[in-house]
């Protein structure tokens, strides 16, 4: 018999959260120390090649490499389409909502996504992501996947609602709508779309722009 039989749900639960975490970081880490090795082989050849041009090669590399990549054909496959946004089209599966995301606001950067999905599930860990594939038109874009809960029979926070639960987690509202502030970390775009309530009354964050100050 384990030793986890007993132990609470709780406790299984953050430890497979602290292991998608690693593994999040793991693959950025990865896909970095893999852009500074040909940007330096660069350095001696062509250099005409944007950061983001690099970046998007050695993550498909990375992806099919690592059973990681997902036909653009497929992920019709991943759920029912779902409400698409400025960054993401969304494909629902009972209680999953699978994001696909365009890079847009992250300035076509991988790594930088990655980074800021780690910040979010520090913040925001009831609505953490996990990560899923790598899909795009190979040779010419690539898009992350990420998985998240989905947050049943909600409705949209009111902005006072929002700033209410934000000061419950330490953050200080800003003259800017949405945007919130601890000293440590500033966290903007929270707006009604952005931020969900449920049948309970619980707030939920599904989505955020995040950066540490």
């Amino acid at each position: 018999m384990g030793n986890d039989v007993f132990e609470p749900i709780s406790q299984r639960s953050r430890r497979a959260e602290d292991a998608e975490n690693r593994r999040i970081q793991e693959i950025a880490d990865e896909l970095y120390r893999r852009c500074c090795l040909y940007e330096e082989k660069l350095r001696e050849g062509q250099n005409n090649v944007r950061p983001s041009e690099i970046e998007h090669r050695i993550a498909e590399d990375y992806a099919k490499e690592h059973g990681l990549w997902l036909s653009i054909n497929e992920v019709f496959n991943l759920g029912a389409p779902g409400p698409s946004g400025n960054e993401n089209d969304t494909y629902v599966s009972n209680d999953i909502i699978f994001k696909v995301n365009n890079l847009l606001n992250s300035r076509g950067s991988i790594i930088q996504l990655l980074n800021k999905v780690l910040l979010h599930n520090f913040l925001f860990s009831e609505t953490a992501y996990t990560f899923h594939a790598f899909t795009g038109f190979s040779g010419s874009s690539i898009m992350p996947i990420f998985k998240q809960s989905l947050i049943k029979d909600a409705m949209p926070a009111t902005p006072i609602e929002i700033a209410t639960y934000m000061a419950a987690l330490g953050f200080s509202s800003t003259p800017t709508n949405g945007r919130f502030t601890n000293g440590e970390f500033e966290v903007w775009d929270l707006l009604p779309r952005n931020v969900l309530k449920d049948s309970e009354g619980d707030i939920f964050v599904i989505d955020a722009e995040i950066k540490v100050l």
